[in-house]
């Protein structure tokens, strides 16, 4: 079996450490990276990263730097990132994976339309960052007993976040309908249980992923990767494998 590199790309208010509950379950096969993007949980902004484009670019220099066969993982607008990367680098990795990426329906949903109205973003971040509301997004965001002190720094990084709204105004229904196809082997992930994008979205993304092979999982919800890390990993590594095995069969 080739020891296969899976670079993991966090969502919007927090950085790496949304995968650390994944380190002790990474089986000896994988390496899993898991870098924090400019702006992110506490790492400064780069002012130079104004564009999705830019971002891509910004993580076109991580790939580089890892070996093959390489297979990039999105979560949220994690997931959105790595969309515009493959419009730019299709060829760099030998796969995908969009765990419950942002970008369908979002004319429809409310809270990016919430996070576009002006001081809005920063007050979200400060609501979900704060102690007071803690024990309420905990409930609402995870099924599985959470260690507290991983809790307490997975909230903190949204206060320390400084591209929290900036997300909002680069991943918009214009971007996302102006997206090409590509034919990089992919799977599109998602949890039937949730609530932050639904599952009712995956088929969305087959317009840019026409063949993507598609897995729901009936007991997951938004943060899996916290969740049920065991599992959540178990999932990855065998997704990453028929991704590595299909991209040698089509090459």
């Amino acid at each position: 079996m080739s020891h296969t590199h899976i670079i993991a790309l966090h969502g919007n208010g927090g950085g790496g450490f949304r995968f650390a509950r994944l380190h002790p379950f990474v089986p000896e096969h994988i390496t899993l990276h898991t870098p924090t993007l400019p702006g992110f949980a506490d790492v400064p902004k780069d002012p130079n990263l104004v564009s999705l484009a830019d971002y891509a670019a910004h993580i076109k220099a991580i790939i580089d730097s890892v070996p093959t066969p390489r297979i990039l993982l999105g979560h949220g607008i994690g997931g959105s990132i790595v969309l515009e990367y493959l419009q730019h680098y299709p060829d760099s990795v030998q796969g995908v994976i969009l765990h419950a990426p942002v970008g369908a329906q979002l004319e429809q949903r409310r809270f990016p339309k919430l996070m576009k109205l002006p001081g809005m973003a920063e007050l979200g971040k400060q609501v979900f960052a704060s102690p007071l509301f803690r024990p309420l997004w905990t409930r609402l965001l995870f099924h599985g007993e959470v260690p507290e002190d991983y809790l307490r720094q997975f909230f903190a990084e949204y206060r320390h976040c400084t591209v929290f709204r900036q997300m909002f105004d680069l991943i918009t229904a214009a971007w996302f309908a102006g997206l090409e196809a590509r034919a990089t082997p992919a799977v599109l992930l998602w949890g039937e249980r949730e609530k932050v994008l639904r599952v009712e979205q995956l088929e969305a993304f087959l317009q840019v992923l026409p063949a993507a092979q598609r897995v729901t999982v009936p007991e997951w919800d938004h943060f899996a990767m916290i969740d049920a890390p065991e599992a959540y990993m178990i999932q990855i590594a065998t997704l990453a494998r028929i991704l590595v095995k299909d991209a040698l069969t089509v090459n």
